[in-house]
């Protein structure tokens, strides 16, 4: 009859008692280890061959008694090795792997030596509970697919599932590379804040929440865009933050309700420059961390290999749908026409003319782009914070870089005419008091600080698990969370 729960846990608690009984502290705050497990078998013939005694920390993760001897798994953050405990070598102390369960955190010193079946082992000598643990692991987490609960115990996923673990120090690598191309150009990492009075920066819709000591609302940030094109206003030339930012939008394979966002900003530069260095950075980092340039994600086969193509918002959109989004200059022109050609979007609600080009795009040309590609002369009404391209004021000086049907990099040159910008967030405060709720605030503040003078800059932002995404071949940009919200039930 197999255990209930409940029943597993009161075993526990019972060799928890026991052990105290014993005057064994089942939770000491000491430990010794000599030896990482992948340092142990990267080293086992100069560990055998000297006879050295060393002392091994981890996870039991299995364990097999046969009368006086008993094998088990010890797994630490760099792997596992096979433990042997033999009654005659550890006497008296044999009788404590009683109350040692799978799931307790041991240290274990011994020796290297190779079983009769050629495994390569650690033959202990003296063995120490580091930490008692109540609950049994999961027999059947290998092949677990209910999402849900593996985020819930997102612990136990990484304790499991190396590729999961394998996919976070991914994220640290690629984080530390980009952060050391940065700054090697110069550039100074800053916090900027995310309580703000205005949210800014994006086309999102916020999270709000109440100030309790100065009684104000205020918003989590959308972006840090606004504060870090302040800071060149202040003076500086080159910063670059990576910024959790909130955005309060449905969940989707692709979107998240708060993500990490690295967002750079450099005077004296255009858009233009920033193509430039986005191939530079991306293509070096990436084959830096993953030794190639090629992935698989899902079906598709990327190649990072640069340079990469650069093609208009209207060639694309063209292409697709024989609309030339050029010909209609308001929102209800551009909605006849895609109501002409039968096409249907899934947005629901009120849009601007710039908002209805965006999911025009979205639905028919993003699916379709697969390498990088570099997405440039966006409309002016989808780029409120984009300066003007000189030889069409229709458009802006802007690039997106879209992977595998997503956008991965956002950049362009930073509007620094503060009575343009007035213009402009007049026009987006109107669309949200039409119904667009994802359309920016009226932000005098802003408009204030561009008043001062803000020398010409380019500024660029990227969602570090969108391209995580991308290099792990994760089906969900919750994949590339460590914990990603889910409901309380």
């Amino acid at each position: 009859m197999k255990e209930s729960l409940n029943q597993i846990i009161g075993f526990r608690l019972d060799k928890l008692k026991k052990l105290r009984e014993k005057g064994i502290d089942p939770y000491p705050a000491k430990s010794s280890r000599s030896a990482e497990m992948a340092e142990f078998l990267d080293k086992f013939a100069s560990f055998k061959r000297s006879k050295k005694t060393v002392s091994l920390t981890g996870r039991l993760m299995s364990k097999r008694e046969f009368g006086g001897l008993a094998f088990g798994v010890l797994k630490d953050f760099s792997g596992e090795v096979q433990v042997v405990f033999k009654k005659d070598l550890l006497k008296n102390a044999y009788a404590d792997l009683e109350l040692i369960d799978v799931g307790d955190i041991l240290q274990v010193s011994g020796q290297a030596f190779v079983t009769k079946k050629g495994e390569k082992s650690c033959l202990v000598k003296k063995m120490t509970l580091l930490a008692k643990s109540l609950r049994p692991l999961p027999e059947k987490w290998h092949g677990l697919t209910d999402q849900e609960t593996r985020f819930r115990q997102r612990y136990l996923d990484i304790l499991f599932n190396d590729e999961v673990k394998r996919r976070f120090i991914l994220r640290h690598q690629l984080v530390q590379a980009i952060r050391k191309f940065l700054i090697g150009r110069g550039f100074i990492e800053v916090d900027t804040p995310a309580l703000q009075p205005l949210p800014g920066g994006a086309l999102a819709t916020p999270f709000k929440t109440h100030y309790e000591a100065l009684d104000t609302d205020v918003y989590l940030r959308i972006a840090p865009e606004l504060y870090l094109k302040r800071l060149m206003v202040g003076g500086f030339e080159k910063v670059f933050e990576f910024a959790r930012v909130f955005r309060n939008e449905g969940v989707s394979t692709q979107h998240l309700q708060d993500f990490t966002m690295l967002e750079f900003y450099q005077a004296y530069t255009t858009h233009e420059d920033l193509m430039r260095m986005t191939e530079l950075m991306l293509g070096q980092v990436i084959k830096q961390v993953l030794g190639t340039t090629k992935v698989k994600f899902g079906t598709k086969d990327i190649n990072f290999k640069t340079p990469w193509p650069k093609k208009t918002f209207r060639e694309l959109i063209k292409k697709e749908t024989g609309l030339d989004i050029d010909q209609y200059p308001t929102a209800q022109d551009l909605t006849k026409a895609i109501g002409a050609k039968k096409i249907k979007l899934t947005f629901k609600g009120k849009a601007g003319r710039g908002k209805l080009i965006d999911e025009l795009y979205k639905e028919t040309v993003r699916p379709k782009l697969v390498d990088p590609v570099f997405l440039v002369d966006h409309p002016l009404d989808l780029s409120p914070l984009a300066k003007k391209k000189t030889d069409d004021p229709t458009k802006v000086q802007r690039f997106q870089l879209v992977i595998a049907g997503m956008e991965v990099v956002n950049a362009f040159s930073e509007l620094n005419d503060p009575i343009d910008q007035k213009e402009r967030f007049m026009e987006q405060a109107r669309q949200k008091k039409a119904g667009d709720k994802d359309a920016h605030s009226m932000d005098d503040d802003f408009v204030k600080t561009l008043e001062y003078g803000m020398p010409p800059t380019a500024g660029w932002g990227m969602g570090i698990e969108r391209l995580l995404m991308l290099l792990t071949n994760a089906d969900s940009a919750r994949e590339a969370v460590l914990f990603p919200f889910v409901k309380d039930k």
